[in-house]
């Protein structure tokens, strides 16, 4: 069964596409087959994986807008087993053109479902735009689970409460199957008082929904995209590169329970 997770947190600055790039990476690294789904208008994660904008003439944009195919779209990267499904600043003009479908909540799952699960993906992984518009309500009803970065600073809970929400408007009305999948604490500082006091206050909020899987603040993982490369590639033996393997067989083992229990 393809397991979707939409990687979404609406404030920007937390670690979302760089924790969806190397999360895809890692789960391809330990044999999974995977897609990332690039649905953030700035592309970020399409240039961290190491395609430039100019060669993104075709793109999810095109696919969306069926003005091409999933294979005249897919991104077969360097990496086995991972593939990426690219953004173009044209995806921005798709909210809009959302809003004049039928059912357009519906129209990014009812394009990409049929092809990952047709292609065999185990793990299908969706960076969304830092906004709860459109193009994260299409992630959330295509997605069995959310996935949500949080960064380990002052503000770190502001906004996930409406994330929340938004969760659960979207589990009622559209995708009953939609679970809160974790929270991955991000730009963790050990030396910093306020990053344990704000995981502290995480985890005393959350509970088990928080990962146990850190991923601290690291240098590698900050530089590893202008060389267009995820972490685990750019530095393996970075502390950045070791927790998102960490946090790549935590993933697993939290979907293998899930599917344990909806069956």
């Amino acid at each position: 069964m393809t397991r979707i997770l939409a990687v979404s947190n609406q404030k920007g600055g937390v670690g979302k596409t760089t924790t969806a790039i190397n999360l895809a990476t890692t789960l391809a690294a330990v044999d999974k087959k995977v897609l990332l789904v690039d649905l953030d208008p700035q592309g970020n994660a399409s240039t961290g994986l190491g395609l430039s904008l100019a060669n993104r003439e075709k793109n999810l944009y095109h696919l969306l807008a069926d003005l091409a195919t999933f294979d005249e779209v897919l991104f077969k990267t360097d990496i086995p087993n991972l593939d990426l499904l690219p953004a173009g600043q044209d995806l921005a003009a798709l909210e809009v053109e959302l809003s004049t479908l039928d059912d357009p909540q519906f129209h990014v799952k009812n394009v990409i479902e049929p092809y990952a699960n047709s292609e065999g993906y185990d793990f299908v992984l969706v960076d969304c735009p830092p906004a709860l518009g459109l193009l994260t309500i299409n992630a959330l009803v295509m997605s069995t689970g959310v996935l949500v970065p949080l960064q380990t600073e002052f503000f770190a809970l502001e906004g996930v409460a409406q994330l929340l929400k938004t969760i659960e408007a979207v589990k009622e009305n559209f995708n009953q199957r939609l679970t809160l999948q974790g929270i991955v604490l991000t730009m963790f500082d050990k030396r910093n008082r306020l990053s344990v006091q704000v995981e502290n206050d995480v985890r005393n909020t959350f509970g088990d929904l928080v990962y146990k899987t850190v991923i601290p603040r690291n240098v590698r993982v900050s530089e590893a995209p202008s060389f267009g490369k995820p972490v685990i590639l750019y530095d393996m033996k970075s502390a950045g590169a070791k927790a998102y393997l960490d946090l790549a067989r935590e993933a697993i083992d939290r979907e293998d329970e899930n599917l344990a229990h909806s069956q």
